[in-house]
């Protein structure tokens, strides 16, 4: 009996085990289907993306609204792009009440999405097309917001001037300052011109002083160059006065810095405004300033501007012909700097000026170019113990392949 009892015990084992296989082969096979089906679904999604993204590269809207929309319908990873991407086409198609819907759709189903300030941004210009002025001061998001400020100057600058004034005079921050001080810079109106004067003059704080400056130059035209001018009389900060020199570059004001780079009282804003002009690559200008100036301060920064203009017929003619030995040095320091197209030139100032200081200048502008071939033959030919040790120290660390085996070569000969 207790046999028949072990039999049966290990019979229902048995069966009962096999039914948990089959349950456990049930449930792994459940989920292998919904693993296939989720994957189909993705596969899905990234094939209508796609084709939706093919329909607005080619601006076949009606074709973007189909297959975005039904990208969204799958409510899969890419939903919250597609229902941004759905109001952007039906925008494109004019259905403004149809995009409007399909924004809130996105707010409301995705509102941590990363499409959020885009849908904010596309919202502004929607109700802009409709004919719907939006309040800068009711958008959060701070690239809407410039949005919103640039349209309503466009679309309402009587009512948009008091709205940039109270954003610039109050605690919007920077970016957002920036943005208003640019609009306001573009603006024709009368009221712009004169709260951009009035804040360029400093009647607001420094930060809105500068950025007041700085977007005039930004603007360019004859106005905004004339309201720089003005500030630069008004103010007594050299800051300020730097300030308004580089807007004036940016702007291409070349008559005006050239007048500042002549008549400046103050030395460090006449050569400030000196380097201006070797940006602005006024090298006439230049040229004829070294003819008649005299100070040290002004010169150095005639030799500077001349470098940064990419002078080099007036650079090489002073490193000829100024009286100044440590001028003539300077001169030839910055040739060397300014490529191998120098070297002849420098070459020439080495064998025909006999001062040591000269020609230690013009070593030094050959290493600077890296031109070992110069200086080997600078080698070979000089008789002065001192500059032949000179030339030789610097071929010896350009570890150039000509310079070594020249290195080599006066070691064996040893």
């Amino acid at each position: 009996m207790k046999a028949w009892k072990t039999l049966a015990a290990v019979l229902v084992t048995i069966l009962m085990s096999g039914t948990a296989r089959a349950g456990w082969y049930a449930s792994v096979d459940a989920g292998e289907k919904e693993k296939e089906k989720k994957e189909r679904v993705s596969e899905r999604e990234a094939d209508l993306y796609e084709q939706g993204e093919d329909a607005i590269d080619d601006e076949e809207w009606e074709n973007a609204v189909r297959y975005f929309a039904k990208c969204a319908e799958l409510q899969g990873k890419r939903a919250d792009g597609a229902l941004y991407w759905t109001a952007y086409a039906l925008n494109k198609l004019g259905n403004k009440d149809g995009a409007l819907q399909t924004i809130a759709a996105l707010k409301k189903n995705y509102p941590k999405s990363d499409w959020i300030d885009d849908a904010d941004a596309l919202s502004v210009e929607v109700k802009e097309r409709r004919g719907v002025t939006v309040n800068p001061s009711d958008v959060d998001d701070e690239d809407v917001k410039l949005m919103a400020i640039h349209s309503l100057m466009n679309t309402d600058p009587e009512r948009a001037f008091p709205l940039l004034e109270k954003i610039l005079k109050g605690k919007a921050s920077k970016n957002i300052k920036e943005g208003a001080m640019f609009v306001l810079s573009q603006s024709p109106s009368q009221k712009a011109r004169e709260l951009m004067a009035s804040l360029a003059k400093g009647t607001g704080s420094p930060q809105l002083q500068e950025l007041a400056v700085h977007y005039l130059g930004v603007a360019g035209g004859e106005r905004n160059r004339q309201l720089l001018l003005e500030a630069y009389n008004a103010s007594k900060s050299r800051s300020v006065k730097e300030e308004v020199l580089n807007a004036l570059m940016v702007s291409g004001d070349r008559v005006r810095i050239l007048n500042a780079a002549k008549t400046e009282p103050d030395s460090d804003l006449r050569e400030e405004a000196i380097r201006l002009l070797g940006v602005m690559g006024a090298r006439n200008d230049l040229a004829a300033m070294w003819a008649t100036e005299s100070s040290p301060g002004a010169r150095e920064a005639i030799i500077d501007a001349m470098f940064v203009a990419g002078d080099v017929e007036h650079i090489g003619e002073i490193a000829k012909n100024d009286k100044s030995v440590d001028v003539r040095g300077e001169a030839i320091r910055k040739l060397g700097l300014m490529g191998k197209k120098t070297a002849p030139a420098l070459l020439s100032f080495y064998q025909n000026d006999p001062n040591p200081d000269i020609k230690e200048a013009v070593i030094d502008a050959l290493f600077v170019q890296n031109n070992a071939r110069a200086l080997i033959d600078l080698s070979k030919q000089e008789k002065n113990k001192s500059l032949k040790r000179e030339i030789l120290q610097k071929l010896s660390v350009m570890g150039n392949k000509e310079a070594i085996d020249y290195m080599l070569e006066i070691l064996n000969e040893d």
